[in-house]
């Protein structure tokens, strides 16, 4: 699942060549995702100026003086940047040209994304509502961590994922991050102190850092908007390493289940 890195990745790709431009014309192939694409958006967007790409958590955010275009990837959503279209191969949803000729062209082989339309009167969406600060900005730090985490007995891996918590921070960052902070996933998170928080909340800023540098992660199905796979994955430290040495100490990585999602920890460097 495409996690904050790339789709902050694929935003820093595609804004440059989209903002300031209009929308020429809007192709929709198969409008079945989580949600289906709006009946109405060709007809919302055509025309239409992109005034800014933001991102918001692992949401993309188009902006317009009617409103706003949301992109989620879900699973395996991508979307590409081209100066001409390829010919459509399956599972391409939608295509959005624009007055340069540069054109979008959304992909998603699971259907688990989502493109939907936000009216400019509308004070935000449900699916923004609610969450919390973004990790890579200053509303992230130590003391308000501690004061959310306060009294929590769920582990701190969870809490990470949490999106009202901090948003956007994935099952792989989370991880990774962990392991940066010497904190095991498995610590309840209340009981962490406000000095090891400190430290968690530079760690998990240094690991999204240098993923966006590295292009994010490719796992399976994920490229940017030129098409090119990330290589993140060529730095993990334990996600998916189970059974393989700490690059640390040597230790075996170890994996456990937490909240449908397995986390990999060192015993050794992580021991509380």
């Amino acid at each position: 699942m495409p996690e904050l890195p790339e789709v902050e990745t694929t935003r820093r790709g595609i804004a440059p060549q989209i903002v300031g431009r209009r929308v020429r014309d809007v192709r929709i192939y198969d409008r079945r995702l989580r949600q289906p694409v709006p009946a109405n958006l060709e007809r919302l967007l055509q025309g239409r100026r992109i005034d800014a790409v933001e991102r918001r958590s692992r949401y993309l955010l188009f902006r317009m003086d009617t409103g706003t275009l949301l992109v989620h990837f879900g699973m395996t959503g991508s979307l590409r940047a081209y100066a001409k279209l390829p010919a459509r191969v399956p599972h391409d949803h939608l295509d959005i040209v624009f007055d340069s000729g540069v054109a979008l062209r959304y992909h998603d082989p699971r259907r688990f994304g989502l493109v939907l339309w936000i009216p400019a009167q509308s004070p935000t969406h449900p699916l923004l509502a609610e969450l919390g600060p973004e990790p890579l900005e200053a509303g992230f730090n130590a003391k308000d961590l501690q004061r959310a985490l306060r009294g929590r007995t769920a582990a701190i891996k969870l809490a990470l994922m949490d999106n009202r918590i901090v948003c956007g921070v994935g099952n792989i960052y989370a991880n990774e991050s962990l392991f940066r902070a010497r904190i095991r996933p498995t610590t309840a998170a209340g009981r962490v102190s406000r000095a090891r928080l400190a430290r968690l909340v530079e760690e998990v800023r240094a690991t999204l850092t240098e993923a966006i540098a590295s292009g994010g992660s490719t796992l399976r199905d994920y490229v940017d908007s030129e098409g090119t796979a990330g290589s993140f994955q060529l730095s993990y430290c334990v996600y998916g390493r189970e059974g393989l040495p700490c690059r640390v100490c040597g230790t075996a990585i170890r994996a456990v289940r937490q909240g449908g999602r397995t986390s990999f920890y060192c015993p050794r460097c992580q021991r509380r």
